[in-house]
């Protein structure tokens, strides 16, 4: 009934043993990346349902590509159905786009029955995964974070944050700075009445600053060091994860 002969592959009519063994060998390879993905990603942020895609796009991709086969019509027929799809999934992580991709290219390559083609691309590419994982390039230990601080009006107080944030931290860089205006506030006196006083920050100014600290610094050991400037009257720290968008 149906044609298992691989050597006699027809792109116009696979048979359905060719096209199972494309479709088995599109999703084990790309489970692979999958299975990569995970044991090589430090961040927390790992979705099942990021995890399953990268497994069941290999599928998709190969089943299109046998469609297609060696047809212009179909392909350019194929395409203008999926161009009605709007993806708005948001993929933050530049590295998430990568392994989709080689996903995706695993599932091309079977489906225009490059089997070692995949099957080597796959194997290099979760190689270097690996590699890169255990690499200084991947490191999940830096903190990038906000520092805010409010301190005495002066060009060498400045001068000193920044002298010591040069020791603490691998970058920094001023986001901004402004100089307070006095505020007003509202003081209870013993008859009950409400008095509106004027509290004097006219010799103060606020810095923000956007920081990442070295491997060997602790956010306690920035905080000491700051704290121990004069003038300094209040100070926040602020870390989050802030992921690369493209």
């Amino acid at each position: 009934m149906f044609d298992i002969d691989l050597m006699n592959y027809n792109p116009e009519t696979p048979s359905f043993f060719v096209m199972l063994i494309t479709a088995l060998l599109a999703f084990f390879l790309s489970s692979l990346i999958a299975i990569t993905y995970e044991y090589t990603t430090k961040s927390i942020y790992r979705k099942a349902h990021f995890l399953q895609s990268l497994s069941l796009i290999g599928i998709v991709a190969a089943t299109i590509l046998q469609a297609i086969g060696e047809s212009v019509a179909i392909g350019l027929g194929i395409i203008g159905a999926l161009s009605i799809i709007r993806f708005r999934t948001s993929l933050n992580d530049p590295r998430n786009i990568t392994f989709m991709f080689a996903s995706l290219g695993v599932g091309i390559a079977c489906g225009v029955m490059g089997f070692a083609i995949a099957l080597t691309g796959t194997l290099v590419f979760c190689f270097g995964a690996f590699i890169l994982r255990f690499s200084p390039l991947s490191d999940a230990n830096e903190l990038i974070g906000t520092l805010r601080l409010r301190i005495s009006k002066g060009e060498q107080f400045q001068d000193i944050i920044e002298k010591n944030l040069g020791l603490l931290c691998r970058n920094f860089e001023l986001d901004r700075l402004r100089f307070l205006n006095p505020k007003k506030a509202e003081d209870t006196l013993p008859d009950q009445e409400t008095e509106v006083v004027a509290v004097s920050r006219e010799e103060m100014q606020e810095l923000v600053y956007l920081i990442r600290l070295k491997s060997t610094t602790t956010v306690t050991a920035l905080e000491e060091k700051i704290r121990g400037i004069s003038g300094l009257e209040s100070l926040r720290l602020d870390f989050q994860k802030q992921p690369t968008k493209l």
